[in-house]
């Protein structure tokens, strides 16, 4: 670069690529993601000075260091992100099933070197490779930690597309499409036939469904799921479990395997009113890719969240940090059935004495709201019975819930 002279003094700016010319902040900056190697950026400004003696003269030539050094730190950390090549990888992949099916499970992964705005799309192939989890939510956000998750169809292979935001995914296709035009990686996996994601369901209710063995934080508190605490008797009820081994708790939850939409949901429990208060046995809808309403999650929930003295139920439409999303209420002991009715802008929740059907069954609660209602998409029923943490006073003892009938009405 050309020289300048003026009355403040004399400086003068050349080119250099000697890495050992760079501070520690700035070789640190240069470093390629996840390797020790220093990437070298292009030729950086090396400022040299020759200082007349004058204080003023000092300072400014010292301003004009710091901004050619910042100048330096921002170009070269923004380097990192240059010739990184996006990929998209699976850590959970479903079951494989040939036949066209209406079975949901579980589909999680992880991209590397995903640009702001880029988000999953995902696909199974039955014949076709259709999106998932349904042509109205073809999209799956990447999260802060750069993983994904959703819900998906089964099928005989599994896709998982990075795109750009203006990317119009089509809802089905004979081939995936190539990298390029909006396309940032492509990741397929057979169905898996072995593992932990094939293991046999439940039958109950005439459905089938999933056991839960992955973790969650629900209750506040991490909780540990094993499969050995849900199980169904010679009677076909179901039979969830809180159990201590070791030092930790475990928890059970079931999963309904497909999306029913609206319609009437019940469940026949058995005697919950003496559950430590601790615990927390929850018959709730759950829609992994439905953040945008609350998950489409609306809950039965029977606990006493820690507190001895409080009332043992609820039910409620999320957000539950909403006041009139929530109603509590005393369920009494012995046999009850609990559902909910799930209307179009609606839903009606309801807890009859006993093991009945019959409208003029004794009412123990019955609540109806309209507002923020959710709409139907790829929800699914789960069934969970899990400690909630961070409370004076924590689970005790093993107990179990048992689940006599689970009944589904259009």
């Amino acid at each position: 670069m050309a020289q300048r002279e003026d009355t403040l003094g004399v400086f003068r700016v050349s080119q250099s690529n000697d890495w050992r010319e760079l501070s520690s902040v700035h070789r640190r900056c240069l470093l390629e993601p996840g390797s020790s190697a220093p990437r070298v950026p292009s030729p950086v400004p090396r400022v040299e000075l020759n200082l007349q003696k004058s204080v003023p003269n000092k300072l400014i030539c010292i301003f004009i260091v710091i901004a050619a050094g910042f100048c330096v730190l921002i170009n070269g950390c923004s380097a990192t992100h240059v010739g990184v090549v996006p990929s998209i990888e699976f850590t959970r992949i479903p079951p494989a099933e040939i036949n066209r099916a209406e079975k949901f499970d579980i589909i999680q992964g992880r991209v590397t070197g995903a640009r702001p705005g880029q988000q999953v799309v995902l696909y199974v192939k039955t014949g076709d490779w259709w999106v998932q989890p349904s042509f109205h939510q073809p999209f799956t956000k990447i999260l802060a930690d750069s993983t994904w998750l959703n819900s998906t169809h089964l099928g005989s292979h599994y896709a998982a597309v990075l795109v750009d935001p203006e990317y119009h995914p089509q809802s089905t296709m004979d081939t995936l499409p190539d990298i390029g035009g909006g396309v940032a990686a492509v990741a397929v996996a057979e169905g898996a036939t072995s593992g932990p994601t094939t293991a046999a369901n439940l039958q109950f209710g005439g459905y089938d469904w999933r056991v839960r063995n992955a973790p969650s934080s629900r209750g506040d508190t991490p909780n540990i799921y094993d499969p050995s605490n849900a199980w169904i008797d010679a009677e076909g009820a179901l039979h969830l479990r809180i159990a201590k081994q070791g030092d930790q708790w475990t928890c059970a939850e079931v999963t309904l395997t497909r999306s029913l939409g609206y319609g009437t949901y019940s469940f026949v429990v058995r005697d919950t009113s003496q559950l430590e208060p601790a615990s927390v046995f929850s018959m709730y809808t759950w829609d992994y890719s439905g953040g945008d309403q609350n998950n489409r999650e609306m809950d039965i929930e029977i606990s006493r969240w820690g507190d001895p003295a409080a009332v043992n139920a609820q039910c409620e439409v999320q957000p539950f940090y909403v006041p009139a999303n929530v109603a509590r209420f005393d369920a009494p002991a012995g046999v009850l059935t609990h559902s909910f009715r799930w209307e179009p802008g609606k839903v009606i929740f309801r807890t009859l004495r006993g093991s009945v059907n019959d409208s003029h069954a004794e009412v123990v609660n019955e609540h109806a709201f309209t507002s923020g209602v959710p709409l139907p998409a790829s929800e699914t029923v789960r069934i969970a019975f899990y400690v909630y943490g961070k409370i004076y006073n924590p689970a005790q003892n093993d107990i179990e819930v048992v689940v006599e009938k689970f009944e589904y009405l259009p």
